[in-house]
């Protein structure tokens, strides 16, 4: 009886369900009071979409459903002004996709709202503190457009709850163009942490963003945490380098940089297969230290230690490895398997007490500076530049089958193709079908594929 019973109530209940009012996938609104009254009704799976035009914002739109996108009728074309514009619940996996932050509009994502995309939306003109704040676990942050700052702030700032860290954020192929804050400190493109988070492990990946312009800081990319990797960038005619400012053990891998730079503090780090191009000096700074080893919540530069810079390809003038005056220098690094390419004088300049081991290097267009012969070779590596505009190794070049050591974690190059047998010296691994090209306008941002 009991379990006839249960039927019944089964076969009631899936009848209801037939009668049930089908919802729309996609709800489009003309306001943001519409929008407000939408999104508090909107279900799992539910696209809520604001028409194109100038809205202004007065109390941000609060987001308190799970697993909804909110979007632009059509990228580029819905605006919004005013302050914050959304204020999220305890929400995860929503969708922020297609705005225009224009004028003081900002967007943040709290701790609480994790997993949360922000997606081909534009944040544009001068802001009160970040452009885009993400405190969140599991947040992805791709083809947005980041432009025109004058003031102090950050395009976007990776923070997280008191002294944690966000973690797993996802950053690509996201355009940064034209920060000309000019300041001594403070207008990054990128900041990853800071500097009393520098211990967390964020595990953030930053990858195939283009940075142009990037002019407010002397740090473009200024990683402030742990255990993060850096790859397949593209930097040219920008002040910023990439700057490992604190903390420790992350990958700068595969990036390509035109007038631009690394420069690195902490320990641990893999610095390779990038590709630097430069008209000056200091491709690569090693940076010393106010300190032997920083503090939980230092906000002095920390000694290098145990960093490895491998198999670059490095062309600059002057000093194109370079190192930076300090009470604590590098300790324990390493610079090996690298093309460096000068065009006069020391091509690697360390300071006097620096402990870095040197091998498998070939150089041209200089001497070898401050390193022992025992750690270059001198000879021509034979850089052609191919169609995509890069310094590749040509047939017949000493840098083929030359490194030295073993690097077992170097198994690709920068384009990225494999590398096979003993590794070219280098970030270019000799190959006929090279596939890698800097990134362009139109490869990142709000309308790339």
């Amino acid at each position: 009886m009991i379990r006839s019973l249960a039927v019944v109530g089964t076969a009631a209940l899936l009848s209801s369900f037939v009668h049930l009012p089908a919802y729309a996938a996609v709800v489009g609104v003309s306001s943001v009071s519409s929008l407000q009254t939408a999104v508090d009704t909107a279900r799992p799976g539910q696209k809520v979409v604001l028409k194109a035009g100038l809205h202004r914002v007065d109390q941000p739109v609060k987001i308190t459903r799970s697993g909804i996108t909110i979007a632009a009728a059509s990228v580029g074309d819905t605006v919004l002004t005013g302050g914050r514009a959304f204020e999220f619940g305890d929400v995860k996996s929503v969708t922020i996709e297609g705005f225009v932050f224009a004028g003081e509009s900002t967007l943040d994502v709290p701790p609480q709202a994790q997993a949360t995309r922000i997606t081909r939306n534009t944040y544009s003109g001068n802001k009160d503190g970040a452009s885009l704040s993400v405190s969140a676990d599991d947040v992805q942050i791709d083809h947005n457009t980041f432009q025109n700052r004058t003031n102090e702030g950050v395009y976007l700032q990776i923070t997280g709850p008191g002294s944690e860290i966000a973690k797993r954020s996802h950053i690509h192929h996201n355009y940064f163009y034209n920060h000309q804050f000019t300041g001594a400190n403070g207008g990054e493109s990128i900041r990853l942490g800071y500097s009393h988070k520098q211990s967390k492990s964020a595990n953030a990946i930053v990858e195939y963003n283009l940075f142009e312009k990037a002019d407010g800081d002397a740090e473009a990319i200024s990683i402030k945490s742990s255990d993060n990797t850096v790859r397949y960038n593209t930097i040219r005619n920008s002040k910023g380098y990439i700057v490992l400012r604190h903390g420790h053990r992350t990958t700068v891998e595969g990036n390509l940089l035109f007038n631009s730079g690394i420069r690195f503090h902490g320990n641990d780090h893999k610095i390779i297969n990038n590709y630097v191009e430069s008209t000056k000096d200091r491709a690569i700074v090693f940076g010393s230290g106010k300190e032997a080893d920083s503090g939980p919540t230092s906000k002095l530069h920390d000694r290098p230690d145990r960093v490895t810079v491998a198999f670059n390809t490095l062309v600059g003038t002057g000093a194109v490895v370079d190192s930076d005056g300090g009470d604590f220098k590098p300790k324990d690094c390493v610079l090996a398997n690298n093309v460096i390419k000068g065009s006069s004088g020391g091509v690697v300049s360390m300071h006097s007490g620096s402990t870095v081991k040197y091998e498998g290097n070939v150089i041209w267009g200089g001497t070898g500076g401050s390193m022992p012969s025992s750690g270059y070779k001198s000879a021509d590596p034979k850089l052609v530049r191919d169609a995509n505009g890069l310094l590749r190794l040509a047939s017949g070049s000493p840098a083929i089958d030359a490194s030295a050591g073993t690097y077992s974690y170097v198994t690709r190059d920068f384009d990225p193709q494999s590398r096979s047998g003993k590794p070219d010296v280098g970030a270019d691994e000799y190959s006929s079908s090279a596939v890698r090209k800097p990134l362009t306008k139109a490869d990142v941002g709000v309308s790339a594929p």
